[in-house]
């Protein structure tokens, strides 16, 4: 087959190399023509394991191009799917469909033939029928437009993964329409459907509802430990045991469960938040509003993290040495979106420490979002002279760190681990004075 993607940042990106990996011809196309030279000359501009190899091998095959040309991308197929970002608005809470519906008033006019236009962004509800209505009266082929979605499910560090072996395919489509669009996405991912991955057909607010609850579900288990992490904090219990106990019950699962600094990245954050306004505009705020203690309780862990380097140097952060390990908001990934690491980082900086940064993938991210921080380029770089460490993302490097690899860095021995991802038994036993997020 051959289709389009409109945008290719991380998702378009992706889902643009992992269909032609599928045996498609593919199309990429963006505004940004240096995003689109990298790109066509293989590079991937951002930090996704795997990506690259399928992105090169691809383009090699013949089967993956990209352009900014939005009159080849419509002359060159009739699936055009749409994965550009809708980025929290400034000042408020709900998401900025610019970009959007930028693309379906540039596109929709040139689509003179039978067309699908598939979205994979996360919108509000409601956002893809009137996408459709738009398109259709743009359109010259009008009624014969039809405007699908099939939400993304993708985990930073396991995007490749995620696009080629999913859990599950979502698509929402027109029940009013021809039914064209099921038949399209059906006979692109073919060879997923033979492998027996579950395909639910829906309809449209349907389809853009699961990504979103599914969002807001993970933001609420996560805040739930940290929430009874605070508990366990005023209480002296160990959360991490705690979650362990909680975990063996089948109703409830260990995974999300490790009580830490918390979410951030470009998804979680402000896809509840765009969840709470959206609801809010429908008139079912009060549905949500127990979101805005989820995005509370994620927030205060940041704080609750600054108070503990804070007491680990002694009560003051005036002119001490901090190393923060760990810049990204997740490990396997570059992206410092929101990223509860670097926050902490600035705030402890702010508060007058003299803060060194490391971090295997994020440094140039970084710099670009908080140019004021030191930058190290090794973990011993980062700790020299250091009066306490910060572990705040859990990168496989970090988590291996055993006190042997700190002696003769570092000039006091406190560690805080934001991620309760260290052997706390371990450090103490070498002399190093121990905090984890709610462990007493």
């Amino acid at each position: 087959m051959r289709c389009t993607v409109f945008g290719t940042g991380y998702l378009g990106a992706t889902h643009a190399a992992c269909m032609a990996e599928l045996g498609h011809e593919v199309l990429g196309v963006d505004i940004d023509p240096g995003k689109v030279a990298k790109l066509s000359g293989g590079e991937v501009p951002f930090y996704e394991p795997g990506l690259a190899d399928v992105l090169r091998r691809n383009i090699d095959a013949g089967r993956l191009q990209f352009t900014t040309s939005y009159v080849d991308a419509a002359a060159f197929a009739d699936l055009h799917f749409l994965g550009v970002g809708t980025p929290q608005k400034k000042g408020e809470y709900a998401a900025d469909l610019r970009h959007v519906y930028s693309v379906i008033d540039t596109l929709a006019p040139l689509l003179d033939r039978p067309a699908v236009i598939v979205g994979k962004s996360t919108v509000p509800v409601g956002t893809a029928a009137e996408l459709g209505s738009r398109a259709r009266e743009l359109a010259p082929a009008a009624d014969e437009v039809e405007v699908a979605w099939n939400p993304e499910f993708l985990r930073e560090g396991f995007a490749v993964e995620d696009t080629l072996r999913p859990d599950r395919l979502v698509l929402g489509v027109d029940r009013a329409r021809s039914g064209r669009a099921e038949v399209l996405v059906r006979e692109l991912y073919a060879d997923l459907i033979a492998d027996e991955v579950p395909f639910l057909l829906t309809d449209l607010p349907t389809a853009e509802l699961v990504k979103v609850s599914a969002n807001a579900f993970l933001a609420t288990k996560i805040s739930f430990i940290n929430a009874i992490s605070e508990v366990c904090e005023a209480t002296g219990a160990d959360v991490t045991a705690l979650a362990d106990a909680l975990g063996y019950d089948a109703r409830i699962g260990r995974r999300f469960l490790n009580a830490g600094l918390g979410f951030g990245g470009g998804c979680l954050p402000k896809d509840i938040r765009a969840f709470m306004a959206r609801a809010g505009e429908l008139g079912a705020n009060q549905a949500l509003t127990f979101l805005r203690e989820v995005d509370s309780i994620n927030m205060r862990r940041r704080t609750k993290m600054v108070e503990l380097g804070t007491r680990a140097v002694g009560g003051s952060l005036l002119g001490a040495n901090i190393a923060v390990l760990g810049a990204a908001f997740k490990p396997e990934s570059d992206d410092v979106r929101d990223s509860p690491a670097l926050n902490v980082a600035g705030m402890m900086q702010l508060h007058g420490a003299v803060v060194s940064v490391y971090d295997p993938k994020a440094l140039d991210n970084s710099r670009r979002l908080f140019p004021t921080l030191n930058y190290a380029t090794s973990v011993a770089e980062a700790c020299a002279g250091a009066d306490a460490v910060l572990l705040a993302t859990e990168w496989d490097e970090f988590r291996s760190l055993r006190p042997a690899d700190l002696e003769g860095h570092v000039r006091a021995r406190a560690i805080v681990d934001g991620r309760n991802c260290l052997d706390a038994d371990e450090w103490t036993a070498a002399g190093w004075s121990y905090r984890g997020l709610g462990r007493g």
